[in-house]
């Protein structure tokens, strides 16, 4: 993204903070607290992250770290995100946590540490100039993550025209995704125009035990 890309991001936001409040899910974008629950739902089926190191990117208030908490434990945390709003609440609200860390720092440019599980959770729906940036960001991530790549994305095929939000269409991003990991899953109908996307190291299933957290359909597609 370039800096305008980048700098209209950061306004979108800011405006909806002031339109919504500052630690609200409607300043990060969502519809509402529902909308990313089911997201968070999907993301914690991706393995048993207990015991494991997760980088959250694009973390905002870093709810996910609350999500993760209530399913999993001693695993350690980062998040990271250009908003420096976002990142104050959250490091206000879990920086005090064990093994849980918050950066502001914009991710598609910052070298990323190596950790077992990369997330990605509403991080590449905005509009970008670049044609090659959906792409360069899922072979960034998927390098830095040891055991698995979780990310989800807007589907082109049901989310509406929007002046910075931008939908992916579905079966090429998993083509690109099977060109690049041995296992991948895809998880749909938990919301009608979002998709969940899991990139595995090695050819395993999600545990019974993450499985069990998620409460919506899903539909799986194994890569080759």
């Amino acid at each position: 993204m370039n800096l305008i890309e980048k700098a209209t991001v950061m306004h979108y936001h800011r405006h909806r903070i002031a339109e919504y409040s500052d630690g609200t899910v409607r300043a990060l974008g969502w519809k509402g607290e529902e909308s990313q629950h089911k997201r968070f739902a999907a993301i914690a089926t991706v393995g048993e992250l207990g015991g494991c190191s997760l980088l959250d990117l694009g973390c905002g208030y870093g709810g996910l770290k609350g999500y993760l908490d209530q399913k999993f434990s001693n695993f350690s945390y980062i998040g990271i995100d250009q908003m420096p709003e976002f990142i104050a609440k959250a490091r206000t609200q879990y920086g005090r946590s064990t093994d849980t860390s918050f950066f502001q720092t914009d991710f598609t440019t910052a070298i990323l540490p190596q950790v077992d599980y990369v997330i990605a959770s509403g991080a590449l729906g905005y509009r970008c100039d670049d044609p090659d940036f959906c792409t360069d960001m899922i072979h960034k991530m998927y390098a830095a993550a040891t055991k698995a790549l979780a990310f989800n994305m807007l589907d082109a095929a049901f989310f509406p025209e929007h002046k910075l939000l931008v939908g992916y269409d579905f079966e090429k991003v998993v083509a690109l995704c099977e060109s690049l990991s041995p296992h991948v899953k895809v998880i749909r109908g938990y919301l009608e125009d979002d998709f969940t996307v899991f990139m595995y190291r090695e050819r395993q299933a999600p545990s019974h035990a993450a499985e069990n957290t998620y409460d919506g359909n899903s539909e799986p597609i194994l890569g080759t």
